[in-house]
């Protein structure tokens, strides 16, 4: 069966910028129910190739070509809200507007308040505002760029479904890997000024790129030629850094089951150590401690222990309580009951949300070796050149102004200044925001090697699986989950625990969850066997697909067992097409149900 046409496409694109061609000679076309993932490095052009696929710029050559009626709809990272008083005239304003009413809904949906102010709405509001805007315009082409930044997990996972429900084609460039891996089915890398296209989701794309580097490197060595200086060390950090962190999370799994040993009874929130040694030193010990504004409990009984080299995830809505958390295990807040003890010789560094604050006039060389060539790294000397290239930079930036860099190198930057510093404590308030994949990889990397205790608040899922081997969970109702693990294993025990919650720490028991409420008008036998199955049914197969693209994402299947790859690569596609249609038949019959 041939594929569908497409309904948008470039011929020989190209785009000038500076003096120079960012890319040339791009071939890229958008089929009606194509889920694409756009990826590539901070600065390869994703945002610009998502402008030109919109049709908001022009390119300086090559031909666009879009099925009449297709109304095409660019999720902007930045939208600029400065001209509207409230978000509600913002999501309204101009010709192609949609309607009031359908945007109260998905609004409502969303949990954003539309009457607010829009110049004083927090980051995750206008994020809000503008996904409402884009949604409810009902787009054919969806293009997101970094639709999940400032949103917490429940607004994240609320796009997911509608996502997973939608109709017609989408682009999106994200830096969440879990929000890529089960949203998209194609892949476009843009790498170098050329684009490659690949009927792969994310899920998929390790293995790929791995490949492609590899027939890089042996077409190179038949042509006895050496691939330019910026490639070599480029294309050699980023495959060794994917080996290592295969190690690593190995190592992340044995921390983490030594620091389950050292948890109480499930539920328990306090970390009981077998020693006091070296290796197990008490760096932060919390003791029954509890934290209100006003009448509403923020932080109730909480006890917790923890040790050096551990990594501490904290997790929750917006408003859950995360930030109280971490103002109180680093001592910026005095709890209202309870005593919290720090070590004595504790040294933090913070690195928080606003990273806008190196003045844009410094030099790179400025900000790092206060205008020299040597920098000081954790004790050990290093000229800066070695040092900016193992952060991902060109060494040719050196002497440029800060103000010129991208959001993203910014954010590199800003990493690479601070995890120069001697600490033994290091905290991350939302350290995935703006920066690309390969920057990711390479967080987790310095984080990996960091010697003293990490506490992060993220509402990046795979980060944090990869990272933190005790996760803090938040529900706002002033309990703290501490489970030994990531963002998964806090998840699943949510998933399995109790629906009464109480106050304080206490121990949570499972229950089966209830049955489906009898029906307000009568099913046929089929129907309401359907309604009772298809739940369990949704969630088997929402497991055998990360089960399947865990397998998928090992860097060897790609070149070790090609037909496994294939085989396993359709049976996602197939398994993904079950389910969607799974929840629409569920979908269907709820409604019947509620009548």
């Amino acid at each position: 069966m041939a594929a569908p046409a497409p309904i948008l496409a470039f011929e020989n694109l190209g785009i000038v910028q500076g003096s120079g061609w960012l890319f040339r000679n791009l071939d890229i076309h958008v089929g009606p129910r194509d889920r694409l993932a756009l990826i590539g490095r901070n600065g390869a052009g994703k945002t610009t190739l998502m402008k030109l696929i919109a049709g908001s710029i022009e390119a300086d050559e090559g031909r666009r070509t879009i099925q009449p009626g297709t109304r095409v709809i660019l999720l902007e990272q930045e939208p600029d809200l400065r001209a509207y008083k409230t978000l509600l005239d913002y999501v309204l304003a101009g010709d192609d507007a949609p309607m009031e009413y359908e945007a109260d809904a998905i609004a409502d949906q969303l949990g954003i308040d539309l009457s607010r102010d829009a110049a004083s709405a927090s980051g995750g509001e206008r994020r809000r505002a503008a996904i409402v805007r884009a949604l409810a315009m009902e787009p054919d082409v969806l293009l997101l760029d970094e639709p999940t930044n400032h949103l917490d997990i429940a607004a994240i996972e609320w796009i997911e479904q509608w996502l997973s429900r939608f109709n017609g084609a989408f682009v999106v460039i994200s830096h969440d890997r879990t929000f890529l891996t089960r949203l998209t089915k194609q892949t476009l890398w843009l790498d170098r000024g050329a684009v490659r296209r690949a009927e792969i989701g994310f899920g998929g794309f390790d293995a790929w790129t791995e490949q492609v580097y590899a027939d890089e490197a042996r077409n190179a060595e038949k042509l006895d030629a050496k691939l330019k200086l910026e490639e070599h060390w480029l294309l050699r950090g980023v495959t060794g850094r994917r080996k290592r962190n295969q190690g690593r999370l190995t190592k992340l799994v044995e921390m983490r089951a030594e620091r389950a040993s050292m948890i109480g009874p499930q539920g328990s929130a306090n970390l009981t150590i077998g020693t006091d040694d070296a290796k197990t030193k008490v760096v932060i010990d919390a003791k029954h401690i509890s934290k209100s504004f006003g009448e509403r409990p923020i932080i109730t009984d909480l006890s917790l222990r923890i040790t050096r080299k551990d990594r501490i995830g904290i997790v929750g809505a917006n408003g859950a309580g995360k930030s109280t958390l971490l103002k109180l295990l680093t001592g910026e807040l005095e709890p209202d009951a309870g005593q919290i003890r720090f070590a004595k010789t504790m040294e933090r560094i913070v690195i928080d949300q606003q990273r806008s604050k190196m003045a844009p006039e410094k030099t790179v060389r400025d900000v790092l070796a206060d205008g020299g060539d040597w920098i000081d790294v954790q004790g050990s000397r290093k000229h800066v050149v070695g040092y900016l290239k193992e952060f991902l930079f060109d060494p040719n930036v050196l002497d440029a102004k800060v103000g010129t860099l991208s959001g993203g190198e910014r954010s590199r930057l800003l990493l690479a200044r601070e995890f120069a510093k001697p600490s033994n404590l290091l905290v991350l308030d939302e350290p995935t925001n703006d920066l690309d994949l390969e920057t990711l990889d390479l967080l987790q990397d310095v984080i990996g090697d960091y010697e003293g205790t990490v506490l992060i608040v993220s509402h990046d899922r795979d980060f944090l699986d990869r990272t933190v081997t005790i996760t803090l969970g938040l529900d706002g109702s002033g309990t703290v989950d501490v489970v030994a693990g990531g963002y998964e294993d806090w998840e699943r025990k949510r998933k399995a625990a109790a629906p009464k919650r109480g106050g304080g720490n206490r121990k949570v028991q499972a229950t089966a969850p209830p049955p489906p409420p009898a029906p307000k008008v009568k099913l046929t036998f089929k129907d309401q066997r359907d309604y009772e199955i298809l739940p369990k049914r949704i969630e088997e197969i929402e497991a055998g697909i990360v089960r399947d693209e865990k397998i998928l994402a090992d860097p060897a299947l790609y070149s070790k067992d090609f037909a496994k790859f294939e085989r396993l690569t359709k049976e996602i596609a197939a398994a993904r097409a079950e389910k969607e249609a799974a929840e629409l038949r569920w979908l269907e019959l709820a409604e019947k149900v509620g009548g």
